[in-house]
């Protein structure tokens, strides 16, 4: 896979990454989870060169760095960029998404060190702060993230859903390497005033849900098409009405990717151009050096799929037709 680097002066990744969470969280919580296949997904993903591996204290909460941890033993740990994420915590009964911020230093400070117990690594490429906590000064919380860096438990430290104001403040006590926020041909918001403040800098971008949940790969149809427990259910884009009228935006991406020709490849996927799945990471990539998606999958098939994007080329048409598509109905949300 093409690299690049994380941020102007972090490590060497593949321009694609992988997302961990919902191996064990969030998405479709009434089907058991195969640890084996996910174990397996995870070193796939090193072998395809997606070495960028994402992951957070509470996503299960807990289990899922577990199993991240178990996945790069043996030998795997050296192939991977190890990022997780600190300051939210878990709420409500097993199985519920809900989280709250908590980003006080001594949570932090405790944090990380159970962190590395179930990752089974002494430290982390990245540690990321998961929010930013109102009730707590930014400048406190990253201080304490910084502490980690001065300690060797974390090489670079990074920031999610960050404003432009919350990034120059941490910049003011320690550098920040990575903004991990959501972004996708329907969640756009970002683009305005942090993603290029991010160039600006030099600071890597990480969009997560670059698929729009999913949406954007065509999988969906009608809102009965989502899994019974599945936390999508409760998202406004995908209750019934914005369906029907954001099926458009899917469509266009489904349109693109038919026009895409094949390009050449070392992995047998057909002989097709793009699929849908791929266009929309791509055109994700295409906005800017230092983006880099972390897509979710829990799947060999749509992990090959996503790791394709780093081989497809979008013209100048393409994007601008892209681009130009409306902005979804609902909420990211409510």
């Amino acid at each position: 896979m093409r690299t690049t680097t994380l941020g102007s002066k972090g490590p060497e990744v593949g321009v694609v990454g992988l997302g961990c969470m919902g191996m064990s969280y969030g998405y479709d919580m009434s089907t058991p989870r195969n640890e084996d296949t996910s174990i397996a997904v995870i070193r796939q993903a090193l072998d395809l060169g997606m070495t960028l591996i994402d992951t957070a204290d509470v996503y299960g909460p807990y289990t899922n760095e577990e199993l991240v941890g178990r996945a790069l033993s043996g030998g795997h740990r050296e192939r991977a960029v190890l990022a997780t994420k600190v300051g939210m915590v878990h709420q409500g009964t097993a199985g519920s998404p809900r989280s709250a911020p908590n980003g006080r230093p001594e949570h932090v400070r405790r944090s990380i060190d159970e962190s590395l117990r179930r990752l089974g690594t002494d430290h982390v490429d990245l540690y990321q702060l998961h929010r930013v906590d109102p009730e707590v000064p930014i400048e406190e919380s990253w201080g304490a993230l910084a502490e980690t860096v001065a300690a060797g438990k974390a090489r670079y430290i990074g920031l999610s859903e960050a404003t432009v104001d919350h990034i120059e403040r941490a910049q003011a006590v320690h550098p920040v390497t990575s903004v991990q926020s959501e972004l996708s041909l329907w969640t756009r918001e970002w683009m305005t005033e942090v993603l290029p403040y991010c160039e600006e800098q030099g600071i890597a971008f990480l969009p997560y849900s670059p698929l729009g949940k999913g949406f954007l790969t065509g999988r969906f149809s009608s809102f009965d098409d989502l899994p019974e427990d599945d936390f999508r259910r409760g998202l406004a884009r995908f209750q019934q009405d914005a369906l029907r009228q954001n099926f458009a935006l899917a469509e266009k991406v489904r349109e693109v990717a038919m026009g895409v020709p094949p390009v050449e490849r070392s992995r047998d996927w057909g002989s097709v151009g793009a699929t849908p799945a791929q266009v929309a990471l791509a055109w994700v990539m295409a906005q800017g050096e230092y983006v880099i998606p972390i897509p979710g999958t829990k799947t060999p098939k749509y992990l090959a799929d996503n790791a394709g994007a780093a081989d497809v080329e979008l013209s100048a048409a393409d994007l601008a037709e892209l681009d130009a598509l409306p902005v979804p109905t609902g909420g990211r949300y409510f």
